[in-house]
């Protein structure tokens, strides 16, 4: 199975998961999903171990995959130390960065303009990622990137549904060429201020994602 494809079958469940398709405590059976995506388990079950490591699901003794109930505050949680890494990878990157660093950095940003002039939330959402990774590679702090990835890579489907808010993608790429000018001008409150912002959810934002968090159990209660 090429890489791309485990990808894609990963993102798959993953956005099943955040969208409600998949209910919190609902047992994700291998052979059913491998039956629906046309593959065989063995792909299946290497995407609901990455899930579980991202914290999305849970492997139990005899039932296997369980979907995770995310609880808000957790999340918010995570956004606040993820703010702070990003903030802290941000100044160092505008401290450090090289010329290779630069043209990176750029070229990500390029791929998500046109990314938010696709209007492809999903598209913006790999290209974001990608914009990211640029940052803390920028940083030239090893452990620091390491943290970042690894935070980044457990908050990623929650960033994934914040970008669905209405003109968030648009407001995010607004952001990202504010943090871009201020690394390359080597403004270093500057890029961890604006990356702070960029990260930290707060206000109308929190309250945004937790209406989208709890949006399949509304939907659940008029289904019931």
């Amino acid at each position: 199975m090429g890489e791309n494809i485990f990808y894609k079958l990963r993102d798959d469940i993953e956005n099943g998961i955040v969208t409600g398709e998949f209910e919190p405590g609902e047992r994700l059976d291998e052979t059913h999903l491998a039956m629906r995506f046309g593959v065989s388990r063995t792909p299946i079950r290497e995407a609901l171990m990455q899930l579980s490591a991202i914290g999305l699901v849970e492997i139990r003794p005899r039932r296997g995959a369980v979907v995770v109930d995310p609880a808000p505050q957790r999340v918010y949680e995570m956004f606040e130390v993820m703010a702070e890494l990003e903030g802290m990878a941000g100044a160092l990157a505008a401290r450090r960065h090289t010329e290779e660093d630069s043209a990176a950095l750029l070229t990500a940003h390029e791929k998500c303009r046109e990314a938010v002039l696709s209007e492809e939330t999903d598209r913006y959402y790999h290209e974001n990622e990608i914009f990211h990774r640029a940052i803390y590679t920028a940083s030239h702090s090893g452990f620091l990137e390491e943290q970042c990835t690894a935070l980044h890579r457990r908050l990623r489907p929650y960033r994934r549904l914040q970008l669905r808010v209405r003109n968030r993608m648009k407001v995010s790429f607004k952001e990202h060429g504010e943090i871009v000018e201020a690394i390359l001008s080597g403004n270093a409150d500057g890029a961890r201020q604006g990356l702070r912002i960029h990260v930290a959810v707060q206000g109308d934002r929190f309250g945004d994602l937790v209406a989208n968090l709890s949006s399949r159990e509304r939907r659940r209660g008029r289904l019931g």
